[in-house]
């Protein structure tokens, strides 16, 4: 989810500072040492997003702690534009490992990827389907199929919500999980708890068309809270900080669910969150860029598509809801967490990434 590269949420201003270790300056890659280049462009969150772009810099950063020899940069793209300049330029230095972030960078990536048949790329939340570039997706429909049962097990009112940035793959494929998390919880409780936003059937449901925009958060839960919603997991980036601000300052009236980064290190509002459905990226970004620099070959088959089984994929814990979500639920979540990595419930979404 994509968010501006420095956001001001409850009068706190999340700056790059929280990004860890400051940026290296592109200062080409001919500096004698026979160095390992590991070198990341941002998609338009910029790098401070406390999404997918932190994260696979998080992975970078623990690929250098890993092996000295490794060297990192990255440069942030301002606009879509940016991407292919920015691809470009790291070929043009000879970094070893270009790392793209972000589904919206696939095209430039593989068209990059298509004039450097010899450059080894890697793209987070994408598989161009491009040899030479090293796929990490994520099936975060399991992990949210998990966070969908908890929220209909946790809701006084029977109405949960849910809402997206853009209906983009990466973002739907939350939104499915939910929702048939939701219907697995009232199929094995003879409920009916309602999933307000997303309709799975037409694949149809709430949108801020923004990753940024706060307010365009605040209003779409807004009108999901006013039609009864008291759960809400917005898959919108920064977008949904406004709902997690509302959330908090609406005095337990509603709760939210977080995506991507557990939102209690990532959001200042983890009293209103319950969990996040969470990717593992910076593991699958270490990892791939540790192989590559050990002289491994990384190539589009078979990638890496993380999910419960290995990981890739979890819900976070439960933080200041831990004592109020009930033993037995907690449990059945567990459950299902196991069910769904030895095969015995499927979850399925039109936006799965395939190997």
């Amino acid at each position: 989810m994509r968010i501006a590269s420095v956001f001001a949420v409850g009068g706190l201003v999340l700056s790059a500072a929280a990004c860890g270790e400051a940026p290296k300056k592109d200062n080409g890659a001919g500096n004698g040492a026979k160095k390992y280049s590991a070198c990341m462009v941002t998609d338009v969150g910029g790098i401070d997003d406390k999404s997918f772009n932190t994260s696979a810099w998080k992975g970078l950063q623990a690929a250098k702690a890993a092996n000295d020899n490794i060297d990192i940069k990255y440069v942030a793209s301002k606009a879509e534009a940016d991407y292919e300049v920015n691809l470009t330029g790291y070929v043009n230095q000879k970094c070893d490992f270009i790392l793209a972030v972000g589904g919206l960078m696939a095209d430039a990536t593989k068209k990059a990827a298509a004039a450097n048949p010899n450059q080894q790329f890697g793209i987070v939340d994408a598989n161009p389907g491009v040899d030479n570039i090293y796929p990490m997706q994520f099936d975060t429909a399991q992990a949210a199929f998990q966070a969908g049962y908890l929220a209909a097990g946790m809701s006084k009112t029977k109405k949960v919500g849910t809402y997206g940035g853009l209906p983009i793959p990466p973002v739907t494929i939350f939104m499915d999980g939910f929702a048939d998390g939701v219907a697995y919880y009232n199929k094995a409780k003879g409920a009916n708890v309602q999933v307000l936003g997303w309709d799975k059937a037409t694949q149809k449901g709430s949108f801020t068309n923004d990753f940024g925009k706060q307010d365009e958060g605040k209003k779409v839960s807004d009108t999901l809270v006013a039609q009864g919603a008291d759960i809400i997991m917005p898959v919108a980036g920064g977008a949904g900080l406004g709902t997690t601000a509302a959330a908090q300052a609406s005095g337990g009236k509603y709760s939210v669910i977080w995506v991507d980064v557990d939102g209690c290190e990532s959001t200042p509002n983890c009293a209103a969150l319950l969990t996040t459905v969470v990717k593992n990226i910076p593991d699958a970004v270490k990892d791939a860029v540790v192989k590559a620099a050990g002289g491994e070959k990384l190539q589009a088959k078979p990638g890496f598509v993380g999910n419960l089984a290995n990981n890739g994929v979890s819900i976070a814990p439960y933080h200041d809801f831990d004592s109020k979500v009930p033993a037995d639920l907690k449990a059945e979540v567990d459950k299902i967490k196991a069910d769904i990595a030895a095969g015995t419930i499927t979850v399925t979404s039109k936006a799965q990434p395939t190997k």
